[in-house]
């Protein structure tokens, strides 16, 4: 998938699949599917690292998961999150970010918000560099949210989620995250701006939808309540361990 097909996929109300992935392995599995484009999420701060937060995550760790990732996929789109701070330091120490994750192999990058920061998405985009947007619940403002809460509920925060969409599609974004927001707002977005949205926790009525990978497979016995498992993946790997211990110790392995 390439950036002219964002657009095209609105356009045509094809619906657009985004996964996260974080190694090269899960990377291997998802360019060998059907799905759209890769995310190398700072999520991984808490699905690889068991941190509270996404704040942990640096360049050094984005850029060292994206050349992992980047290794694997040959034909999907890489997209890179761009981490905490990295580019509210200026133009010139987001830019040194974004050299980083490129060279890694990341071919977008992905970043939170708008406010204090609109003068750094336009330097990227004006680099030749695709940035896809992210706006709703932005994990790296979770100290002042106070949590992981829905954002957009009433009117005026409503009304600024829309104005800031607006903002990055004139900057130059290619796609935008919409992230836990109510879904007739994440509609309303979404039937307002010419490229496309992608939703998580945002219902049915964006242009396409991102999950991470371990919560897809089921890799927790809890996953967040707008995540769909498609497989009991804790349960079948535990049970193929048990499988495995138990040969183990009755002499049937090797």
């Amino acid at each position: 998938m390439k950036i002219a097909d964002f657009y095209n996929y609105k356009k045509g109300s094809q619906k657009i699949s985004m996964v996260t992935a974080y190694d090269y392995t899960t990377a291997k599995i998802a360019d060998d599917s059907n799905i759209d484009c890769v995310l190398v999420g700072d999520s991984l701060s808490m699905v690889i690292y068991g941190k509270r937060s996404t704040l942990w995550a640096s360049t050094m760790v984005m850029a060292m998961h994206t050349s992992a990732v980047a290794a694997a996929v040959k034909g999907k789109l890489v997209i890179a999150d761009m981490p905490f701070l990295s580019f509210r330091k200026g133009p010139t120490q987001a830019m040194n970010c974004v050299e980083k994750l490129v060279k890694a192999g990341a071919q977008a990058i992905k970043l939170e918000g708008i406010d204090g920061h609109k003068d750094v998405i336009e330097r990227i985009v004006k680099s030749d560099i695709p940035v896809m947007g992210h706006l709703g619940l932005t994990p790296q403002s979770i100290r002042r949210f106070g949590g992981y809460k829905i954002q957009g509920k009433d009117k005026n925060s409503a009304q600024k989620i829309l104005k800031q969409t607006k903002s990055l599609e004139h900057c130059g974004c290619f796609a935008i995250v919409l992230e836990c927001i109510p879904q007739d707002l994440a509609k309303k977005i979404t039937h307002s701006v010419k490229i496309p949205t992608i939703g998580i926790g945002a219902g049915p009525h964006t242009d396409g939808q991102v999950l991470v990978f371990h919560d897809l497979l089921g890799m927790y016995p809890q996953s967040p309540s707008f995540a769909k498992k498609y497989l009991d993946g804790y349960g079948l790997i535990k049970n193929a361990l048990d499988d495995f211990d138990r040969d183990i110790k009755r002499g049937n392995y090797p």
